[in-house]
């Protein structure tokens, strides 16, 4: 069965944690880290994620924009009521750091990383516009270009 840009968004809506994968700056070999979406997804091929301005996935997407993540849910309930579904996005990233636009994206639950809110010294907000998804649904397997 082929997915959609919808169905893969329905998808993303049960699945909080993903795996940022980016080029190391240090000697560019690739780095993964958890990141959260806190579930607040309203998927168009726009992840959104904040960090700290000093970490790591930032020193790395100054350098290479160019980014993976990978995304899994293993369902409580057997099809049709639930789907195991995996996720590799291949895409770009964007360094956001107006308060504008950070705003737009804040939810109260972030707060748990980040003690100040939007105040949290070089907050960051990072954009990843999807070019290609690869994905596996119950044994189908697909890609899609975003």
């Amino acid at each position: 069965m082929t997915l959609s840009l919808q169905d893969i968004a329905k998808a993303m809506k049960d699945i909080d944690i993903c795996l940022l994968t980016t080029t190391a700056a240090e000697d560019r070999g690739l780095r993964t880290r958890p990141m959260s979406n806190n579930r607040k997804v309203e998927y168009d091929g726009d992840s959104w994620f904040f960090a700290n301005g000093d970490s790591s996935a930032v020193r790395d997407i100054g350098l290479n924009p160019e980014i993976n993540l990978g995304f899994s849910h293993m369902p409580t309930l057997p099809p049709p009521l639930g789907h195991m579904v995996f996720l590799s996005v291949t895409g770009r990233a964007e360094l956001i750091r107006d308060r504008a636009e950070m705003e737009r994206h804040w939810d109260p639950d972030i707060e748990a990383w980040f003690k100040d809110g939007l105040d949290t010294p070089g907050l960051t907000l990072i954009k990843v516009r999807a070019r290609h998804i690869h994905y596996w649904r119950d044994g189908d397997e697909g890609e899609l270009t975003v």
